[in-house]
């Protein structure tokens, strides 16, 4: 049986290689931006499937700061937060879960990148090398569930009796499949837009009244470009980084699918629904404004759009709620940072739909032996009470997962503190719970990230129109998934 789950995360991870050669990138000419000179924000979430490193050597485990007690069960937790987030805050955590009882003992461990652990879950499953928890990005879920190689949460949950209403409904819709909740929600995010009150105040602009719909963003970002005597653009209202999951947050927002039988929830998806209306229409608006000179692109790298907007290069940017913390201390002294929702295609839309939770899980493997599995589900249930989610919020930017977390004296001072932090919690509470805030669910999608933003490439290069490009990187996508379904035996 582990051969042959071995087997299948093989040939999920080659169907993902091919699939991202299928859409190669394509070099979309760079508008007259200057390079940002400030040093690189201080990057709390880890890198993204488009910015992963290759694999590199697993640093040794972490230690905690308390000593194993006598016949306690020792667990190994990976995780693939890099920064602060992996250094200070992980480590912390565990001390804290290691001093509050005595017979459960964690080790957390740093994996390198998502893509990085699952490649080391592959080679675990074959050496018998593997955690009793490991995190695992939101775009794995299918494909670990496909796998069979962990016990669903659920399990401990009902033979427990665990209350879990106190959970945020949405964050656990995303990770329930067929009325069962397969991991923890742990590190979770949505995407908001950053803007420079400092600028907003100099073009004219009210720095409280962010823009809201897709109009009023392109009227502002008109105001805040600034062009030479010539006429020539030296800073650009607004930069995107060309990242997969800002298309996936806006589609949603617009209520589009990312995939059929809404969006693979209400069956296993069989195809890519992406190249709709509501898709072509996202690309449309992004390609007006970039010919228009009042959208920056400096390509895939969420990391080189940020340092250009610490440098104040760039008015508005889109970014996840997980680098809140570092970019508010590397502005500290420079200029005022503002954060707002997602903007929508209009008013209506912010009715039917939201934005789709990010971030990352914890699963529990169930090729440990029990007494492990069971100090696993101990430290997850620590990892979610809410103490420790407020200083996980409070730390990165990650949002609780549980709402009681809210009510610690560490939180609401933080908050308010930093008001910006409450944007992202109220994003999520006005997100109705439907199939487009649910997200998509897919064996592929690491791959099928990727060969989105070589159809953005595509469109802002000239050489396909929002239509064109989409319909292609569907067809591949679709492919991708016909194959994985048969690999992992959900069609014939």
């Amino acid at each position: 049986m582990k051969r042959f789950t071995w087997y299948l995360l093989s040939v999920a991870i080659a169907l993902s290689l091919v699939l991202s050669a299928c859409v190669a990138p394509t070099a979309a000419p760079q508008p007259t931006q200057p390079e940002a000179a400030a040093p690189a924000a201080a990057a709390t979430e880890p890198a993204t499937p488009a910015e992963a490193a290759a694999p590199t050597n697993t640093p040794p485990p972490t230690p905690t700061a308390a000593p194993v007690p006598e016949g306690a069960t020792q667990i190994a937790f990976w995780h693939s937060m890099g920064g602060d987030i992996g250094g200070k805050a992980i480590p912390q955590l565990a001390t804290d879960f290691n001093l509050s009882q005595q017979k459960c003992y964690v080790t957390p461990t740093y994996q390198g990148s998502y893509d990085d652990s699952l490649n080391k879950l592959k080679a675990g499953l074959q050496s018998k090398d593997i955690p009793a928890v490991v995190q695992v990005f939101d775009i794995g879920t299918r494909l670990m569930i496909d796998l069979g190689v962990a016990t669903p949460v659920q399990d401990f949950i009902d033979a427990e009796g665990y209350d879990i209403s106190d959970l945020e409904t949405n964050v656990l819709a995303y990770y329930t499949v067929e009325d069962k909740l397969w991991s923890m929600p742990f590190n979770t995010s949505n995407p908001m837009l950053y803007y420079n009150k400092d600028m907003f105040r100099a073009a004219g602009l009210d720095p409280e009244k962010p823009p809201r719909t897709w109009d009023e963003f392109a009227e502002a970002a008109r105001k805040l470009t600034q062009r030479d005597a010539d006429g020539k653009v030296t800073i650009p209202g607004a930069t995107f980084a060309i990242y997969g999951w800002f298309f996936e947050q806006f589609n949603a927002v617009s209520a589009g699918y990312y995939a059929d039988n809404e969006n693979g929830r209400a069956a296993p998806a069989t195809a890519a629904a992406f190249n709709s209306p509501e898709g072509v229409a996202i690309l449309e608006w992004w390609k007006g404004l970039y010919d228009e000179g009042v959208m920056g692109n400096l390509g895939r790298k969420t990391v080189d759009v940020r340092n250009a907007f610490m440098a104040q290069q760039t008015g508005m940017i889109i970014e996840s709620t997980a680098t809140l913390r570092g970019m508010i201390d590397t502005a500290e002294g420079k200029f005022e940072i503002g954060t707002a929702f997602l903007p929508r295609p209009n008013e209506e839309a912010y009715e039917k739909s939201g934005t789709i939770i990010g971030g990352a899980s914890v699963w529990i493997l169930k090729d440990r032996p029990a007494e492990e599995q069971a100090c696993a589900w101990e430290f997850i249930k620590f990892l979610a009470a809410p103490p420790q989610q407020a200083y996980w919020h409070t730390m990165s930017g990650y949002y609780p997962i549980r709402k009681a977390a809210y009510d610690e004296s560490l939180d609401q001072e933080w908050r308010a503190k930093y008001p910006q932090f409450q944007t992202a919690i109220d994003q999520l509470h006005i997100a109705p719970n439907n199939r487009y805030t649910q997200g998509g669910l897919i064996g592929v999608f690491p791959a099928a990230r990727q060969t989105i933003e070589g159809a953005i490439e595509e469109v802002l290069a000239g050489k396909a129109t929002p239509q064109e490009a989409l319909d292609n990187a569907a067809a591949s996508v679709t492919a991708a998934i016909e194959e994985y379904n048969i690999a992992m035996g959900i069609t014939q």
